[in-house]
């Protein structure tokens, strides 16, 4: 059974830090690219982060470059999302996905956890 679970959310004051997790089960982590999303209230899901599956590179929104880091350790089949200089702006629910390309193309989705950014 495929699962995506997200952890590490919570409220934290404007300019503080979250670490947030998402622990995969159930496929071959290392065979996927690792996402981050995230959804505020009345808006679409955006992209916030991208990491390769050897985790030799990464892209990230404009709105969050230089604030958030993405990593993943293929050992402990966990992408990790490291958030900095947090805004009330980044105010969401964070989601991870994870996508195969190709003939034996899949993504799988798990299902948030919210960051709330508020003094």
């Amino acid at each position: 059974q495929v699962q995506l679970v997200e952890s590490g959310g919570g409220l934290v004051q404007p300019g503080g830090s979250l670490r947030l997790s998402c622990a995969a089960s159930g496929f071959t982590f290392s065979d996927y690219r690792m996402n981050w999303y995230r959804q505020a209230p009345g808006k679409e899901r955006e992209l916030v982060a991208g990491i390769t599956r050897d985790g030799a590179s990464a892209n990230y929104a404009d709105s969050v470059r230089g604030r958030f880091t993405i990593s993943r350790d293929n050992a402990k089949n966990t992408v990790y999302l490291q958030m900095a200089s947090l805004k009330p702006e980044d105010t969401a629910v964070y989601y991870c996905k994870a996508e195969r390309t190709g003939f034996w193309s899949s993504v799988y989705w798990g299902k948030g956890t919210l960051v709330t950014v508020s003094s």
